[in-house]
């Protein structure tokens, strides 16, 4: 049975030489408190899966076979599955620590099935709630002249969001869904909103579990339309157009973003 066990921010994940895994037995790995939930997870590699979340290490220790690592870390040394699931207990277990009590009437949330609760009291019940936000490429097309000769290369816009773990980083125009909008006026508000352009040729591109705590991130491409830059200074502290040729430091390969610039660099100016 694989166990994803969360430390605070952190996974335990169980080491073997300079491989890394989920630690594996058939009970708990660790001293646990009889509060705490150990939350059941979809099977993986034939294997039955649990998690449970502790806010310090126990008094016991942990074992020593064992490292914690930071869950955005894991993706690194973890195979994809294994990483995959881990986000998906990373979620479960904080909806978990976020809906002890109802919030319509205070009262205690109990378990009633895998993914669900139901107040004590008003009989309300919640489920997992998913954040859903989304990301484009922006691309300006390529300055050809009569003769074919190219003037101006194609470029991407990338900017550098106030928010970012890391102050080199560049990535993509994002932000979160807002109610009463489909994902398409979400990315065109976003567009708008951070960095002042007018695009088109909107299309769907892929969509990506973000469990940081709770999201989803869909992700676009679009062609520029029309516009200068103007920066959402709160949101952005840098932004422009890059060609292939002059990257500047993408964001880690973990992410939709990495995949949608990648996919860019890799089609080159045939890119439709």
């Amino acid at each position: 049975m694989y166990w994803f066990i969360f430390i605070s921010n952190s996974i335990l994940l169980c080491k073997k030489g300079d491989d890394y895994t989920i630690p594996e037995a058939d009970v708990p790995p660790t001293e646990i408190n009889p509060w705490n939930h150990v939350q059941m997870l979809p099977d993986t590699d034939g294997k039955p899966c649990r998690a449970y979340g502790l806010s310090a290490i126990p008094k016991g220790g942990l074992p020593s076979d064992t490292v914690t690592m930071e869950l955005r870390a894991s993706f690194k040394v973890l195979p994809q599955n294994l990483y995959d699931m881990a986000g998906k207990a990373a979620e479960l277990l904080y909806w978990d620590q976020h809906t002890r009590f109802c919030g319509f009437c205070g009262g205690y949330m109990s378990w009633t099935g895998v993914i669900s609760k139901k107040c004590d009291n008003c009989k309300k019940e919640c489920w997992p709630q998913v954040s859903p936000a989304t990301i484009v490429r922006i691309r300006k097309k390529a300055v050809v002249g009569s003769d074919g000769t190219v003037i101006e290369p194609e470029k991407v816009l990338m900017v550098h969001a106030r928010n970012f773990r890391r102050a080199e980083y560049y990535g993509l125009v994002a932000g979160f869904l807002e109610t009463g909008e489909t994902l398409e006026d979400c990315v065109r508000r976003e567009v708008r909103e951070e960095v002042g352009l007018e695009i088109t040729n909107l299309r769907y591109y892929a969509s990506q579990p973000w469990p940081y705590p709770c999201g989803v991130m869909v992700g676009f491409t679009a062609d520029y339309l029309s516009g200068e830059i103007h920066l959402q200074k709160e949101e952005l502290s840098r932004g422009s157009w890059f060609d292939r040729q002059h990257l500047p430091m993408l964001p880690d390969k973990l992410s939709i973003a990495r995949k949608l610039i990648d996919d860019w660099i890799e089609k080159g100016d045939g890119l439709p």
